[in-house]
């Protein structure tokens, strides 16, 4: 291992660099504002604010909790602004805490659940190796890739669908509603989950026809059976790295291309291209992140990528080349109003 060893030495030592100082430090921290939240969703903290606000003490008694400890950790999250603390020492949602409500449409809660589970956290702590090895760190951590452990745990997989669902929903209608549909003809959604972008899409698209495809153990917990949709769908559990329905007008690979490298995307686009009717149209739904310095949430969701599978979010070019070698070309990207963006592509 080479250790850098610097010609220049700034002074890190006056108080024009406190400030500098003391951010790195928060965001060392950063571990612990996850811990927090994973905490407050396991004991239904929003749930029990829901009514009005309450003191810790008012709030231990109701999840069995120590009341001095919840209100440190209370603290801290009302300093994220998740939660408010009043000069009384009661605490009150916040607009970001509504979202760890659980059951409320557009929760977030099963979300958190999934994103600060150990799957997560404990990939995370080997990025190190990640990049060291230029291989995700899930494996090395847990024995075995990250979808084939998903198939040997049916809990953590039941965790990865509900929070994958969850993560998803505020989505899903924005994209259904941000993409100019045809008024007729089939959507595919290949790798769907439980459906509920279909779901979606085919609620504002009442001409529209759909199918879900994918794993049998996500598919037979969709959420299509509804009396709008009765006729109008199928669910097809199968393997979308061999084929996928053919004849769809519309193939939408929501959340699906990021999970897997190169040569594998190509095979899933690859399948899609040789399904396409006529002008039928691939939409890719995955975080682009902007080029810069500038943050963006799929710089982050990249990172996790990176410790978990072997994909990644992509940009424009890296993009181009995957539909180049599937025969596709892209013909445009459609900016949404969540983190992700609807990358079109027809046969090249």
């Amino acid at each position: 291992m080479n250790t850098p060893n610097p010609t220049d030495h700034p002074d890190l030592t006056g108080a024009a660099a406190h400030a500098g100082a003391a951010h790195l430090i928060e965001q060392s921290l950063g571990h612990l504002y996850s811990a927090a939240l994973r905490t407050a969703a396991l004991h239904h903290l929003a749930d029990h604010l829901a009514g009005g606000p309450r003191t810790a003490a008012e709030l231990a008694r109701l999840t069995g909790t120590d009341a001095v400890f919840l209100r440190r950790a209370l603290r801290y999250l009302a300093s994220r602004e998740v939660f408010r603390e009043d000069d009384n020492g009661a605490f009150h949602l916040t607009p970001t805490a509504q979202f760890l409500r659980a059951g409320v449409p557009g929760s977030l809660r099963d979300a958190v659940l999934m994103l600060t589970d150990e799957i997560f956290v404990r990939s995370s702590s080997a990025l190190d190796e990640t990049i060291r090895t230029g291989a995700p760190g899930f494996a090395k951590v847990f024995g075995a890739p990250f979808f084939e452990y998903l198939q040997g745990a049916p809990k953590t997989r039941e965790l990865f669908d509900s929070g994958m669902a969850a993560f998803s929903e505020p989505i899903d209608d924005l994209v259904a509603s941000a993409y100019p549909f045809p008024e007729r003809g089939t959507v595919v959604d290949v790798g769907g989950g439980r459906g509920g972008l279909l779901r979606h899409i085919l609620l504002r698209h009442p001409g529209l026809s759909g199918v879900l495809l994918d794993q049998a153990a996500a598919v037979q917990d969709h959420v299509l059976d509804s009396a709008e949709l009765a006729g109008r769908w199928r669910a097809e559990p199968g393997d979308f790295f061999t084929s996928v329905p053919d004849g769809g007008d519309v193939y939408v690979l929501k959340h699906v291309l990021h999970d897997w490298d190169d040569a594998s995307a190509v095979r899933i686009l690859t399948a899609c291209r040789h399904g396409l009717a006529p002008d039928g149209k691939v939409l890719v739904v995955d975080s682009v992140p902007a080029p810069g310095n500038a943050p963006h949430p799929g710089k982050a969701l990249d990172v996790a990528m990176m410790t978990l599978v072997t994909g990644k979010e992509r940009g424009p070019k890296e993009l181009d080349d995957l539909f180049a070698r599937a025969g596709l070309r892209r013909t445009r990207i459609l900016p949404t109003p969540t983190f992700a963006s609807i990358v079109e592509a027809v046969a090249a």
